[in-house]
């Protein structure tokens, strides 16, 4: 028995060393990128028949979530996997058309800085697999609905 254990032992063990090691490692190489890291760009785009909305430093769509209230984020775990929230290290940069003075953060549960445009927490969707989609425009998942938004801050309703 115990000539099986050390076998199967030993790679649990030198993986979890690894881990600890590269995570150490990246925590350091995390702590000093923090500083120097680049905050998010929020553009605008044409997307569709909805016009001009929001959209990340790679072109992904961004919505709002009608269950946020007072700037801060209800969405979180399994909401969270299906819409990322638009993060950032810093101050978020506006792109072409969109207004500085809307771009704003709000701190997560767990520390970190979400993008908010007039007022409202920022998120990608799971489903958008390339720039230009729209797919959770208008849907409901989560207990509210989803929207685009323009250069305005308002939401989008195709309807």
């Amino acid at each position: 028995m115990k000539r099986l254990l050390i076998p199967v032992m030993a790679p649990v063990m030198v993986a979890g060393v690894i881990a600890l090691v590269i995570g150490g490692a990246s925590a350091g190489a995390h702590t000093s990128r923090a500083h120097g890291a680049k905050a998010a760009t929020i553009s605008l785009k044409k997307v569709g028949d909805l016009g001009k909305v929001l959209v990340n430093g790679h072109g992904q769509t961004l919505y709002l979530f009608e269950k946020d209230k007072h700037g801060k984020s209800a969405c979180y775990g399994q909401c969270a996997k299906f819409w990322p929230p638009a993060f950032t290290t810093g101050k978020p940069q506006a792109g072409p058309g969109v207004k500085a003075s809307l771009l704003g953060t709000t701190k997560r549960k767990d520390g970190k800085l979400q993008v908010t445009y007039n007022g409202r927490p920022l998120y990608a969707f799971l489903m958008d697999k390339k720039p230009g989609q729209a797919k959770g425009e208008g849907t409901k998942f989560f207990g509210a609905e989803w929207y685009v938004m323009n250069a305005a801050g308002k939401k989008v309703d195709k309807d």
